[in-house]
């Protein structure tokens, strides 16, 4: 009897475990479709809420220096709790996001892109190639500091360079309560940002827009802006008309105009916060939030895969129940052929990037030939049969397995 050789991994990948129902299709991809065919080695971190609270958040730092030291990570998506999930989970703390807090060790761009699928078509409908999302992951709203004002009084912005001298700006004169944030960000990670934008435009031979809003925000934005068109003009230009390729800025409103009524095919730059929100539209038009890929990439080249959407809670709450769930895993399994693929390219391992790819089309094959969960079900063009999340998982593993035959 002929028994297969798994393929084998000289590097480890750090695996970095979440919560909910993304925990258990997490587990439920290892053990279905990667471990029958991978002999898989994965330095683990467990980034569940219970663990991140027991250890003070430690455990998330060490997946993301362990990230740096390795090169490539695969992340389940996790909770970032609120007042509500620090009381269910009877916390220490609000904990920070984990997200925020890899993506502020790795200095990284989070790109974001929609897995295209026949059958499945965009809701914008002059879109016919996938938008590319480059997300600054550094600073703003997800390193804020804020402040309940109680009642009338002066707020503040306050700077002292290191020979003491201050600078202070008035920001508001209270006459009653309100609230007051402050965002920051450093010119090392803008410019970071800017060269993964760069590069990565270049790699994909795709045009690269980037939008904020400089006419309100006449320092903060338009330093970005300033930033960005230094770079390109000192660094970049030449390698983008040899190319055949373009950068411009616009105003976001105008960007989003733009995106509309464009075709697609286009690397869409924006600020952390933009990019949270515009990549969850992009993702939705398209067709699902299960259906988004993401990678954190920093700037000297470490790669972090996971999927763009979050834990999600309510089919976790059914499947906790003993209910049926259909829960789509597409987003969590592209996670693991990103980094299984980028693992393999960075240590020479042919065969664990031939499977990385061949997963990826038995899972579109799946849903091409008709079987999907029940969030594409009601968008596909064609029969369409509703699987619940086991049954998704074994209809990509009979495909997976038909494929892997005929190698």
């Amino acid at each position: 009897m002929y028994i297969m050789q798994k393929i084998p991994m000289s590097t480890p990948l750090v695996e970095m475990d979440g919560d909910e129902m993304t925990r258990i299709l997490w587990q439920m991809i290892k053990d279905k479709l990667i471990l029958p065919y991978v002999d898989l080695y994965t330095e683990y971190y467990d980034l569940g809420l219970i663990k991140r609270d027991e250890t003070d958040d430690q455990i998330t730092i060490d997946s993301a220096k362990a990230t740096l030291k390795y090169g490539v990570a695969v992340k389940c998506a996790t909770i970032t709790p609120n007042a509500q999930r620090v009381e269910e989970y009877a916390l220490k703390q609000m904990w920070k996001s984990p997200n925020g807090t890899i993506r502020a060790i790795m200095d990284g761009t989070v790109f974001r892109e929609p897995i295209f699928i026949r059958g499945i078509n965009p809701t914008v409908r002059t879109w016919q190639k996938p938008i590319t999302v480059a997300r600054h992951a550094y600073g703003d709203v997800y390193k804020d500091v804020e402040f309940r004002v109680p009642a009338a009084g002066r707020a503040e912005m306050r700077y002292a360079d290191t020979q003491g001298k201050e600078t202070a700006l008035t920001i508001h004169e209270f006459e009653g309560a309100g609230v007051v944030q402050c965002l920051y960000n450093l010119d090392e990670s803008i410019e970071s940002f800017a060269h993964s934008c760069f590069r990565y435009a270049l790699d994909k031979k795709e045009d690269l827009w980037f939008s904020a809003k400089d006419t309100i925000s006449k320092t903060y934005d338009h330093h970005f802006k300033d930033i960005f068109a230094g770079l390109y003009e000192s660094k970049y230009k030449a390698a983008f008309e040899k190319a055949g390729i373009e950068y411009f800025y616009t105003l976001i409103d105008d960007a989003v105009a733009r995106v509309m009524r464009s075709e697609g095919g286009f690397i869409w730059a924006l600020k952390n916060y933009d990019g949270d929100v515009m990549s969850d539209m992009i993702a939705t038009a398209f067709g699902s939030l299960a259906m988004m890929t993401s990678v954190l990439v920093s700037p000297n080249g470490q790669f972090e895969y996971e999927a763009a959407h979050g834990t999600v809670t309510r089919h976790y709450y059914r499947h906790r129940e003993g209910r049926e769930t259909s829960t789509n895993p597409v987003a969590t399994i592209f996670a693991w052929t990103g980094a299984l693929f980028k693992r393999g390219e960075l240590d020479g391992n042919d065969a664990l990037c031939a499977f990385a790819r061949t997963l990826e089309k038995a899972t579109l094959q799946t849903i091409e030939g008709g079987k999907m969960t029940k969030d594409l079900a009601l968008l596909f063009d064609g029969e369409a049969e509703t699987l619940n999340t086991e049954g998704f998982m074994d209809a990509v593993a009979a495909s997976l397995k038909a494929l892997q035959a005929t190698k």
